[in-house]
């Protein structure tokens, strides 16, 4: 079975809703961040080469990962496979996805 597989907005939703916390990373720019976010963790898409000690401590845990589009997130998520993180998912539509979820 793959672990490491996408998941919708609405599905990252129910999560955040959800009584369990989630580990999520934002991997947009700072400012990206600044305007809008879900309370994930920032680590830029260009950083986390330089960042990994900032995903090590849920080494084994499901890490969920969004951008603005999906994207990024999904470089992301390849390059954390890559580098051993078995749990990794992306968000299809990022945050954009997710905003729409509200109107």
């Amino acid at each position: 079975m793959n672990t490491n597989f996408d998941i919708t907005a609405e599905e990252l939703r129910d999560l955040i809703e959800g009584e369990e916390d989630i580990v999520l990373f934002d991997v947009r720019n700072p400012d990206e961040f600044q305007e809008d976010n879900l309370g994930g963790i920032l680590v830029p898409l260009g950083d986390i080469a330089d960042s990994l000690e900032e995903f090590e401590p849920y080494k084994g845990q499901d890490i969920y990962i969004h951008c603005r589009s999906g994207a990024r997130s999904g470089r992301a998520k390849e390059y954390l496979i890559s580098q051993g993180y078995d749990k990794v998912h992306n968000v299809l539509g990022g945050i954009m996805a997710y905003r729409s979820l509200e109107d």
